[in-house]
C-alpha cells in the first residue's frame, strides 16, 4: 500500500509552485500548519541526471515535511528512467511528473503542458519512470542507471546532510501526475483515460487550460467530470486551482467529490493555513452544514516571529548573497493588518535578516508611536469651536 492510502480524506495538501514552493518554504509550513503532503518545485529530468550539481537543490527537503513529493518534468522517457533512480535513492515518498506547467517556454518544448498534446509520449514518460522505481526497488544501482560518479556522490552527500534522515529502505514509490484541463480546449475525458491506462496513483488536476494561465475562474465542473472518470479505477483525483479559503475547500469537495485538493496561493505568506485542515475535514465527515472553518490568522507578534523564522532558515540554507529571493515570501507575511502596505514596500529593500529585524523594530516603533498619539487624542478634552463671526 501506498502513503497515499494511508492519507486521511479528504487529502489537504500543498500545491507544487515554481520559484516558491522551496525547501525552507515548505520546511516553513511544515513547523506551523502541516499539510497532508507536500511536493518540490518542478526539476527539469536532465538537471537531476547531467546538469550542474547546484539544479540539485530543489530536490533538498526535510523530514519534517514527509510526506514529500519530488515533482519533475521534461520529455525524454530514458531521462526519466535515470531521475527516477535519483528521486529513490534521496528517499523521496513519491515521484510526480509535472504535465501541466503553462509555461510556454516549457510548453513549447513538449513538457509540462506541453504533453497534452503528446499523449503517447506522456504514456512513455511514465512506463520508464515507472520502471525507473521498480529496478531501483529491486537492488540497481545509479551508476547502472547512468547516472555518472559525480552525481551518484552528489546525491549521496545531500543525503548525509540531511537531518534525522530515516535509514533508506528499497521500496518501490508511487507515482503521479499534475495536470490541465487541456492545452487550448478543455479535452478532460480523453485525456484522464489516456492518463488512467498507466495507474497512476494520483492525478491532481488544475482547473484551467494551458491557455489561459491563470486567468479567468478554474473550472471545477470539468474537475467533477474527472472525479466521475477516475472514481472506482483505484487513481485518486485532486482538485487545484483558485482554492482561497477553507470555505473552499470544503464547498469543492462536497460539490465535486474529488478525494483531495492542493492548496498553493492561499497558502502564501501564511504557512499557518494548515492548521484548519483537521477542522474541515469533520465538517465534511459529520456532514455538518458549516461552510467551513472560518479564516484564521495568528497575531501579528506571532506572524512576525514566523516571518523571522522563515528568513532565518532562508539564510542560513542559502546565504546572505542569495537572500533577494526571499523578499517576495517577506512581502506576501504583509497583508490583511494596518499599514501592511508600507511595511511591505520597505520589505523589498532588505538583503538580510539583519536588515530585515531593523525594518520590523522600525515598524514596531512607529506603531507604538501612532498608538501613544491616538491614546492622548483620547485623554485631552475636545476645544470648544470657535464662535461663529456675527452677522
Amino acid at each position: 500500500m501506498s502513503f497515499w492510502q494511508s492519507l486521511t480524506r479528504p487529502i489537504i495538501g500543498m500545491a507544487p509552485m515554481d520559484g516558491v514552493t522551496d525547501a525552507t518554504f515548505r520546511h516553513t509550513v511544515a513547523m506551523h500548519g502541516k499539510p497532508d503532503v507536500s511536493f518540490t518545485e518542478f526539476t527539469h529530468v536532465h538537471d537531476v541526471c547531467r546538469g550542474p550539481e547546484f539544479l540539485l537543490d530543489s530536490l533538498i527537503y526535510h523530514e519534517a515535511e514527509r510526506p514529500i513529493v519530488a515533482q519533475l518534468y521534461g520529455k525524454e522517457p530514458d531521462l526519466f528512467y535515470q531521475a527516477a533512480h535519483a528521486v529513490c535513492e534521496l528517499g523521496f515518498d513519491g515521484l510526480d511528473i509535472n504535465m501541466g506547467c503553462p509555461s510556454r517556454s516549457v510548453a513549447s518544448s513538449g513538457s509540462g503542458a506541453g504533453l497534452i498534446r503528446t499523449p503517447e509520449v506522456a504514456q512513455s514518460i511514465m512506463q520508464a519512470a515507472r520502471q525507473g522505481i521498480a529496478d531501483w526497488a529491486a537492488g540497481q544501482t545509479l551508476e547502472k542507471a547512468g547516472l555518472k560518479p559525480g552525481r551518484v556522490a552528489a546525491i549521496w552527500q545531500m543525503n548525509e546532510q540531511r537531518q534525522d534522515a530515516r535509514p533508506l529502505v528499497r521500496h518501490t514509490i508511487p507515482l503521479s501526475v499534475k495536470t490541465r484541463l487541456g492545452y487550448d480546449v478543455v479535452v478532460i475525458d480523453r485525456w484522464i483515460e489516456h492518463l488512467l491506462i498507466e495507474q497512476p496513483a494520483v492525478i491532481s488536476l488544475h482547473g484551467r487550460t494551458l491557455q489561459q494561465m491563470y486567468r479567468g475562474e478554474a473550472d471545477w465542473n470539468a474537475i467533477a467530470r474527472a472525479a466521475e472518470i477516475v472514481r472506482g479505477s483505484g487513481t485518486l483525483l485532486f482538485g487545484n486551482g483558485d482554492v482561497h479559503s477553507f470555505h473552499d475547500v470544503v464547498r469543492r469537495v462536497r460539490d465535486t467529490g474529488v478525494d483531495g485538493v492542493l492548496v498553493g496561493r492561499a497558502a502564501l505568506g501564511a504557512p499557518w493555513f494548515f492548521r484548519q485542515k483537521e477542522e474541515a475535514r469533520r465538517i465534511l465527515q459529520e456532514h455538518r452544514t458549516e461552510k467551513g472553518p472560518e479564516p484564521w490568522a495568528p497575531p501579528l507578534d506571532v506572524r512576525f516571529e514566523m516571518l523571522l523564522d522563515h528568513a532565518r532558515r532562508f539564510e542560513a540554507a542559502c546565504g546572505q548573497g542569495q537572500f533577494r529571493r526571499m523578499r517576495k515570501h517577506l512581502g506576501w507575511y504583509c497583508k490583511g493588518f494596518p499599514h501592511a502596505a508600507s511595511l511591505r514596500a520597505n520589505m523589498f529593500r532588505v538583503s538580510s535578516v539583519a536588515d530585515l529585524e531593523q525594518v520590523l523594530a522600525n515598524f514596531r516603533m512607529h506603531c507604538a508611536s501612532l498608538t501613544e498619539v491616538s491614546d492622548q487624542m483620547l485623554l485631552e478634552p475636545l476645544a470648544s469651536p470657535e464662535p461663529s463671526p456675527a452677522l
